[in-house]
């Protein structure tokens, strides 16, 4: 019997589309059409519910470390182990967390990182991803949190945070970016959710509007030392214009993180478990 595909195509790009992003992010189908959009959480700007005046400036000297993850995916206030992190800290000056804290941005998770956070005795900067505005949630973090994009000062770096929870940086976002660049220090880091490249051919998970992504890597050339992301659950590093592009897998499945070195010289990094 021979069985015709026709007019059936698209339904099975769906479908692999689908079964796609759900290996990939664990993705909530609800929540995912119940999330808000990017200018709607960039009007909360320099709103830190969360975050003190000294965290968003620091004394960091020349020399000294930090630790990045992403993906941890708190859910019904099981934090996946991040409450390890605080034994293995070692004299990191900050952490920071691109996105996808939790699995659906609920009030009680969102709060359960808070409360880890404030046990590590260092800055914690959190980065918002799409799974952190599922079910309409944007409110819960702008509450517990505040804004989504914003920038740390210190002697010697300077860090932007950025949202990308759509997918999507946005025009007003990157005039943003490259407006702040012109005052930063002589390190720079970027941290974001969604991730620029791709490591195999079927990977849809990233920013996809090539102009904004081309724009972006324009605007950090020669300029930022690294950007770092997380959300396809895979790692992926590329070097592009001068700037390291490191992608980070989920802490949620892996444990990993990445202690980042940063002397007077560059920056160098390593991944780890806990």
């Amino acid at each position: 019997m021979v069985v015709s595909l026709r007019g059936k195509i698209p339904l099975l790009a769906i479908l692999l589309a689908a079964l796609s992003l759900q290996a990939a992010c664990n993705v909530d189908f609800f929540g995912l059409f119940g999330s808000t959009e990017l200018d709607t959480r960039l009007e909360s700007k320099n709103r830190f519910a969360f975050l003190r005046d000294a965290d968003r400036n620091l004394s960091l000297g020349e020399t000294y470390s930090f630790i990045v993850l992403s993906d941890t995916h708190i859910e019904k206030g099981d934090a996946q182990g991040l409450e390890k992190l605080k034994d293995v800290l070692n004299g990191a000056a900050f952490v920071v967390i691109t996105g996808d804290i939790t699995q659906s941005g609920r009030r009680q998770d969102v709060q359960k990182f808070i409360d880890i956070a404030h046990m590590l005795s260092v800055p914690c900067y959190p980065v918002i991803g799409n799974h952190d505005i599922y079910f309409d949630n944007w409110p819960v973090w702008r509450d517990l949190i505040g804004s989504t994009r914003y920038r740390i000062n210190s002697d010697t770096t300077t860090l932007f945070i950025l949202d990308s929870a759509n997918a999507s940086f946005g025009a007003a976002q990157l005039d943003w970016l490259q407006d702040e660049l012109r005052t930063a220090k002589k390190h720079v880091f970027v941290f974001t959710h969604a991730n620029l490249f791709v490591q195999y051919p079927g990977d849809i998970e990233q920013i996809t509007d090539t102009r904004e992504r081309a724009r972006i890597m324009s605007i950090l050339k020669g300029r930022a030392d690294a950007m770092f992301a997380g959300h396809v659950h895979r790692r992926i590093i590329r070097k592009a214009g001068g700037v390291d592009y490191i992608t980070i897998e989920d802490f949620k499945s892996s444990k990993t993180y990445c202690r980042v070195h940063v002397s007077e010289g560059g920056f160098s990094y390593e991944f780890k478990e806990l």
